[in-house]
């Protein structure tokens, strides 16, 4: 039997709508990021290891859960980070333009010229070799990490390590603050 994976997104940023944050570093609304380590401690059993992306916004959110359940202590773990988006970072969507999003689409797996990021192909390898590791420890595991993270999390237990088209890739909604039991399909 699979055991248990929680996944807990950080809670809400201060940062304008639109913009492009993968791995840019912006701080998380405090008042939010603990009222959701309030809801991650009460839904949370007490075996759970606890895995936290080296983003701020999610160490703060590990450690305000830490604070409430110290049997919850954090390790952290790179290959929980969000998706580096390069030269787009810190930059609105809207300004990205259409030509380059259009050129990223076409080829999704792969990192389109000039944008020296990380490629949706290489994403999925980091984070499949953190479900792996996840697989073979058989234990249960929260990790508190990005929506990217999450929705490759989808992917990966779906037996999916390459996608095709940007269409291929989940659209499912992740609430920031939001802590969910990933089920197998």
């Amino acid at each position: 039997m699979t055991p248990p994976l929680w996944l807990m997104r950080h809670a809400r940023v201060r940062v304008a709508p639109g913009l492009c944050y993968g791995i840019t570093e912006v701080e998380a609304d405090p008042v939010a990021t603990q009222e959701a380590a309030a809801e991650a401690a009460r839904l949370l059993p007490g075996d759970v290891a606890v895995r936290c992306s080296p983003a701020r916004r999610c160490q703060d959110l590990a450690r305000a859960l830490h604070t409430l359940r110290p049997d919850l202590a954090p390790s952290t773990d790179p290959r929980l980070a969000e998706m580096d988006f390069g030269a787009w970072e810190g930059r609105p969507w809207s300004d990205i333009g259409r030509e380059a999003m259009e050129a990223w689409t076409r080829d999704f797996g792969e990192t389109p010229p000039g944008l020296h990021g990380e490629s949706v192909h290489r994403f999925l390898d980091r984070i499949g070799a953190a479900w792996e590791e996840w697989h073979r420890a058989r234990r249960p595991e929260l990790w508190i990490t990005h929506a990217g993270v999450i929705r490759a999390v989808e992917l990966l237990g779906q037996g999916r390590r390459r996608i095709a088209a940007a269409a291929d890739w989940p659209a499912t909604p992740v609430a920031f603050g939001q802590c969910t039991v990933w089920a197998a399909p």
